[in-house]
């Protein structure tokens, strides 16, 4: 098999069949799609670096276990939403308009924490919403 970037390619009839992962976001209280592409990260060093000297994105973000979090939005040029979700994908507490720069303790535990970067994905949520993440697996054939 063929690792690639984004997925895994296997050969079906001489032709490659490429396997593309990509994470989706869903309210589930009000059945709208917050976010179809996350960058999802999982080690200490990517969630330390988090939009950190990015373009505009989403980020999950994802803790063995709910924890209190301290959040700073150095190097993030603009302000971001975040959304800090129980391990009941309940939506706990939300910060509007981080502003670059600053620091944010939020008052309850979280077992994921969610930035959103790009425009359309805020205001999509409110406190109480639950949510989904889903992994979807695309399939194209080249």
């Amino acid at each position: 098999m063929l690792e690639m970037r984004f997925g895994k390619s296997t050969k079906c009839n001489s032709f490659p069949i490429i396997f593309s992962h990509y994470t989706m976001i869903i309210n589930k209280t009000t059945k709208r799609v917050i976010s179809n592409k996350e960058l999802f990260c999982r080690t200490l060093p990517a969630q330390l670096r988090g939009l950190m000297f990015r373009k505009k994105q989403n980020v999950i973000m994802v803790f063995d276990k709910e924890q209190k979090i301290s959040l700073h939005n150095f190097f993030v040029f603009y302000p971001i939403n975040v959304l800090v979700v129980n391990k009941n994908m309940e939506i706990v507490e939300i910060k509007r308009q981080f502003k670059p720069f600053s620091f944010w303790n939020p008052a309850k535990k979280g077992k994921y924490v969610i930035e959103l970067g790009r425009d359309e994905s805020k205001n999509k949520t409110s406190e109480g919403d639950f949510i989904e993440i889903k992994n979807v697996k695309l399939k194209a054939v080249i």
